[in-house]
């Protein structure tokens, strides 16, 4: 399973400091390099009752024959899917008795390989992946399908507020963390520094789970770091660092987060994952129709069930500026995915294209109706 990472609070600055510091002392070898590491899992979910709204519980109590336990990561690309369950709980609570029911179960993971290894080993049946990352699977006959996009834009790159870095030539030879080399960050990154005719062969690059980058950067650990929200946004409220770059500017029909289930789910359930495609459409519609619905998920998703992270840090992401990233737009369109396919392969994490029919399957989106949110 995953590994949960709770995102320090920026105004428990004794404690950020310190885990800063330990950071930076845990993740050096002798040769100066950041190393990976791992802290152990802690079970948080029995202790959400007492901590969220009731429509939550129905997110994760009385598992059914219909139930599906969904990956993602604590980010903000991944926000329509706590909306959608919770929206899909609600909507359930008033339907007739005899109405069909499945019940839907975020489950939070901290890293990308994690993820990737639970929906390789069939320990989860559907997750919120990177689209590079899925295209290689299914390529490695790993029976997955991108079903319907998650969000668009939402990607930062970070530096600290008193460094001189207000150029990617500033930051040649320096160290910059990404969540993975299959991670549309890691081709956003690439994408700014050929807009300075630079390659990434000339800085360090260092893979890092997201809740990982604020204190890394806190404890000048690495120089900068490109990933999703609210990551970014955590490191900027808390006054130490600032966006280099956006993909809200540089590349704003930009996506990376793709809900993603198993073959063998399709062929044995498919009104379930079609359900499922419905509620996430209609998450994102609800998410940018009104910004009060931002601020209510993000109070939803602060929650110890889901990201548990400062409600605050969310809204801040929602609010500045509201186009941060955005969630109504989920067409899915080939040229798109061809045109990340043709940006990996260029960036040598993906060898060979990769016929679309492959790792997409649109049929959802083609009858899908995006569902009413009342939560």
């Amino acid at each position: 399973m995953g590994v949960v990472r709770q995102l320090a609070q920026p105004n428990d600055w004794r404690g950020f400091v310190a885990f800063a510091v330990n950071f930076r002392k845990a993740r050096l070898s002798m040769r100066g390099e950041l190393q990976p590491y791992r802290l152990t899992r802690r079970q948080v979910l029995k202790a959400a009752a007492a901590a969220v709204p009731l429509g939550m519980l129905g997110c994760t109590e009385d598992r059914r024959d219909n139930y599906l336990q969904v990956g993602g990561l604590p980010v903000t690309c991944n926000l329509t899917l706590p909306v959608a369950c919770v929206g899909y709980a609600a909507a359930m609570s008033g339907a007739p008795a005899d109405a069909p029911r499945f019940e839907f179960e975020y489950s939070k993971y901290s890293g990308w390989p994690e993820i990737k290894e639970s929906l390789m080993a069939g320990r989860i049946e559907a997750a919120y992946m990177l689209a590079p990352l899925v295209m290689d699977l299914a390529d490695n006959s790993i029976p997955v399908k991108i079903v319907s996009l998650g969000h668009r834009s939402g990607a930062v790159i970070m530096v600290r507020t008193d460094s001189p870095y207000d150029s990617f030539r500033k930051l040649a030879g320096k160290t910059i963390a990404i969540p993975s080399r299959f991670a549309v960050d890691f081709l956003f990154l690439r994408k700014m520094l050929a807009e300075e005719g630079m390659s990434h062969d000339e800085i360090k690059i260092v893979e890092m789970p997201p809740p990982d980058m604020p204190a890394a950067l806190y404890a000048n650990a690495v120089d900068a770091y490109c990933t999703g929200e609210p990551f970014g946004a955590a490191a900027q409220r808390a006054g130490y660092a600032k966006p280099l770059r956006m993909t809200r500017d540089e590349w704003p029909t930009y996506i990376c987060c793709v809900l993603t289930v198993r073959a063998r789910l399709i062929e044995e359930n498919r009104p379930m994952v079609q359900e499922l495609v419905n509620y996430v459409l209609g998450a994102g519609r609800w998410l940018d129709a009104r910004p009060e619905n931002r601020d209510k998920a993000a109070e939803l998703a602060a929650g110890m069930t889901f990201f548990n992270q400062d409600p605050e840090i969310i809204k801040f992401v929602m609010q500045n500026p509201a186009d941060r990233v955005t969630y109504g737009d989920m067409r899915m369109i080939r040229q798109e995915f061809d045109d990340l396919m043709q940006l990996s392969i260029e960036a040598g994490t993906i060898k060979r294209p990769i016929a679309y029919e492959k790792y997409v399957d649109e049929s959802f989106i083609g009858n899908a109706r995006a569902a009413s949110i009342a939560i």
